[in-house]
């Protein structure tokens, strides 16, 4: 890609920060307790290399602490890299912290016409403006106060209404939108579309996987400083998902893995009885989290006092909402004899089918409207994304069909003149 065509470009930007334990604030400090000793060295930024292409909307994914608004600060010259080039072509107007140069004491107006003078405009740009930034940011009751009376929304109202006013050739967002109302983000989000649709660059910086899947083209992923990805939004973000459920996955202890029992209501005759509950991938391999999608087996270990000639197993799945999203069981293979003693009975999923989210499982085991066992909470199912966002507790198995021609469509057009009216 040509350098003419590349809006922004980091080409081994490295940010380091010393963390000290000691500050000397003070001269007679420093004289008595002398100079302070060095502090540690932390890389924010390691050897980061990446290009913006103009025109395009730019995501920053990783965990807390990963360098994303690190990249949007030396991006928007606030730090000055340690090492490395930083490349901007064309106009930058930035949102990165709530409050971001504003002065508490001046007023709405007041702090619109210091920001407006810190991108460039001109006092008769800014002045143009005003009507504008007071209308978007729909502050007008309060844009002569003080801004330190303001609420969070407010100042993130005040501040992107600001950014976004000078029709930024390219615009750096960090996270702090999600402060916002509902109302207030969709008008951003709006607004950012037309960004985008006007060839502005837009750069963003959000925990909103969604989001970034649906706004950005391409996407970096970061994880302490380096880059880990970059390429397809979509792609990017599943793989920090991915990467994101394996270290879960990893960290769970060995219990939450084999689910033991914390029933929170059972009740029933007690013949048999579900002991315990646990979920395994397609080795058999206990697993705490599963994806949307996955092939899993619910593993049910029961005890019998006595055979049981006659049984039916069934699972209920509860959203965290409260809403059961499904109930399957065995009745439609006829009553089970169940031998005394413990047992294993399994319920196979070839493709999960739940959303993003806890469910609470239930079990119960009941012949013909007898209950041997019914347990409410005996174990939790944590459903994590993988980076295809759906609407909605279940996906709906379907197939889409590409657009065509609708053959009632000449018809419906030529109806009225079939019936002799006249235009």
């Amino acid at each position: 890609m040509s350098r003419q065509d590349v809006a922004v470009a980091l080409d081994d930007v490295s940010k380091r920060f010393m963390l000290s334990q000691e500050r000397r604030t003070g001269l007679k400090e420093r004289v008595v307790r002398g100079k302070s000793r060095p502090g540690k060295a932390v890389w924010a930024l390691k050897d980061a290399s990446f290009e913006v292409p103009q025109g395009t909307t730019f995501g920053l994914v990783g965990h807390n602490g990963s360098g994303k608004s690190t990249a949007l600060k030396v991006i928007s010259g606030i730090y000055r890299p340690t090492s490395g080039d930083v490349t901007v072509n064309g106009r930058l107007s930035a949102l990165l912290e709530l409050g971001a140069g504003f002065h508490p004491d001046l007023s709405g107006r007041e702090n619109i016409r210091l920001n407006g003078s810190i991108l460039g405009m001109s006092r008769r740009e800014v002045e143009d403006a005003m009507d504008g930034i007071i209308d978007f940011s729909g502050l007008e009751e309060f844009i002569d106060s003080p801004v330190k009376i303001y609420s969070s929304g407010m100042y993130v109202r005040l501040g992107f209404a600001i950014a976004v006013s000078v029709r930024p050739e390219i615009l750096a967002i960090d996270e702090i939108i999600a402060v916002g109302d509902e109302e207030f983000q969709r008008k951003c989000f709006d607004h950012l579309h037309d960004l985008r649709r006007t060839g502005s660059t837009i750069l963003l910086v959000s925990h909103s996987l969604g989001i970034m899947e649906d706004l950005c083209d391409t996407a970096v992923w970061l994880d302490h400083g380096e880059v880990r990805g970059l390429g397809d939004a979509r792609g990017v973000v599943r793989d920090y998902v991915a990467s994101v459920n394996q270290r879960e996955a990893a960290a769970a202890p060995l219990e939450d893995r084999e689910t033991a029992e914390h029933v929170a209501d059972r009740h029933g005759s007690g013949e048999v009885r579900v002991d315990r509950v646990t979920f395994h991938d397609n080795d058999g391999s206990p697993v705490s989290i599963v994806l949307p999608g996955q092939a899993v087996t619910v593993r049910l270990r029961y005890t019998a006092r006595t055979q049981i000639d006659a049984a039916v197993f069934g699972l209920g799945f509860v959203h965290e909402s409260g809403v059961t999203v499904a109930g399957p069981n065995s009745a439609q293979l006829g009553p089970w004899v169940v031998p005394a003693g413990a047992g294993v009975v399994e319920f196979r999923i070839p493709e999960l089918t739940l959303q993003p989210g806890m469910f609470m499982v239930r079990t119960a085991v009941v012949d013909r409207g007898h209950t041997y066992d019914h347990a409410d909470n005996q174990a939790t199912l944590k459903v994590r994304g993988s980076g295809e966002a759906e609407p909605g507790l279940v996906r709906m198995a379907g197939q889409w069909q590409p657009p065509r021609p609708d053959p009632r469509a000449a018809a419906v057009t030529s109806y009225p003149e079939a019936r002799g009216v006249q235009s």
